[in-house]
């Protein structure tokens, strides 16, 4: 043990490893923080909280590594509550990430608290000394159940099952290794230097599934915010900032705008649920009608909106493909109207337009599309008649 002691004292990897698994928790702690300021997702707490234990046990690693008092034999048994504990928090806030955990497993910490504290309290009760390698064998049964329930409760229930798979694989390994060390002592001085990087692999992972984890996240909230949770469409505010922009542009764009027929009493006979089927089957449609050539959106109640911006693509054309489908593929029909944008007109007023040409389609019989342009040469007509 002197030789490994010897080589231990003299080789950088302990203080280096050990940093760097402080620099990985002390990034985790501040990112964890920094969301469950913006969330306030209980996940966050139990990761910071694990993180700082984390740092804990790595600040003790550095200071023994710089004073030369590292070699691979069992940790000190303060050190090794620390990281279990770590361990278990950890593992709890990553399965949070993605799943809300019943309200008796929030007592699965304090539990692991109790049984990790019980070898430092229960000496004191008994008339005799616990031998050293029981207690090993205790911390090491912990866990190994810890290691087994992450692997079977925690590894199905996230959405980046292989990568923490991998993580919790070689933190197991790291296990193995030091169990072998400290039962044997056979495990070899390059061997031991590989197993110190294991537990830095395993946060470096996670670091990882937290960070995809909150894109996900961010990206939800954003799209949640800009389009209809039932359709899928863009919402009315986020589809006028896009007429907006483009209407800005004097670009040449079209809308159209489509009202499905005769829904309230779809709704009053085949019930809310048949309903809005049928309307995110209109709204399928129209995507994909308008993938590549423009953008759809949902106006309000069973009103259905696009832009053509595709100066190349004729919206009569779109429209007519929009009103046949529905017909042949829903057991509805809609009524269509469309604008084509002319100079000096608005975005709001584009849409009026094709509202109005929507309304006549609807009570000119329904199921048909409808012009602006000819609509309002119908409501010439009578003023021309009457100047002659």
């Amino acid at each position: 043990m002197s030789t490994d002691l010897t080589s231990w004292s003299t080789s950088p990897l302990p203080i280096v490893f050990a940093v760097c698994g402080a620099c990985i928790a002390f990034m985790m702690l501040i990112m964890c923080l920094f969301m469950y300021s913006r969330q306030r997702k209980s996940a966050y707490i139990y990761m910071a909280a694990a993180f700082s234990f984390i740092m804990t046990h790595e600040g003790l690693n550095i200071h023994s590594a710089w004073i030369g008092i590292v070699d691979f034999s069992p940790e000190p048994i303060v050190l090794r509550i620390i990281r279990l504990f770590s361990f278990v928090l950890l593992n709890m806030s990553v399965v949070m990430l993605y799943r809300k955990i019943k309200t008796m497993h929030y007592w699965l910490p304090l539990l692991t608290a109790a049984l990790l504290l019980l070898p430092l309290l229960l000496p004191s009760f008994l008339p005799f000394t616990i031998d050293p390698v029981w207690q090993s064998l205790y911390f090491d049964f912990i866990l190994l159940s810890a290691l087994y329930t992450a692997f079977t409760k925690g590894v199905p229930r996230i959405g980046q099952p292989v990568k923490y798979a991998v993580g919790l694989a070689a933190y197991a390994l790291w296990f193995a290794l030091q169990a072998i060390q400290t039962y044997t002592g056979i495990v070899s001085i390059p061997v031991q230097g590989f197993a110190l990087a294991l537990p830095v692999l395993f946060y470096t992972l996670v670091f990882f599934i937290l960070f995809r984890r909150i894109v996900e996240l961010m990206q939800s909230i954003y799209r949640s915010a800009i389009t209809d949770g039932l359709t899928g469409l863009y919402n009315r505010r986020h589809f006028m900032k896009y007429l907006d922009h483009y209407t800005a542009q004097a670009l040449k764009i079209s809308a159209i705008f489509c009202d499905i027929d005769n829904f309230k009493k779809l709704n009053d006979t085949h019930g809310h649920a048949r309903a809005d089927e049928v309307l995110k089957q209109v709204a399928a449609i129209m995507e994909e009608e308008l993938d590549g050539i423009g953008i759809t959106g949902r106006y309000g109640g069973e009103e259905l909106v696009a832009l053509v911006v595709d100066r190349r693509i004729k919206p009569s054309q779109v429209a007519e493909n929009i009103r046949a489908r529905v017909a042949a593929e829903t057991i509805v029909t809609i009524s269509v109207g469309y604008s084509v944008l002319r100079q000096g007109v608005q975005g709001d007023e584009l849409m009026d337009q094709a509202d109005k040409a929507m309304y006549h389609s609807k009570t000119t019989g329904k199921n048909k599309v409808t012009d602006y342009r000819s609509l309002e040469d119908l409501l010439n007509e009578p003023k021309e008649a009457a100047v002659q």
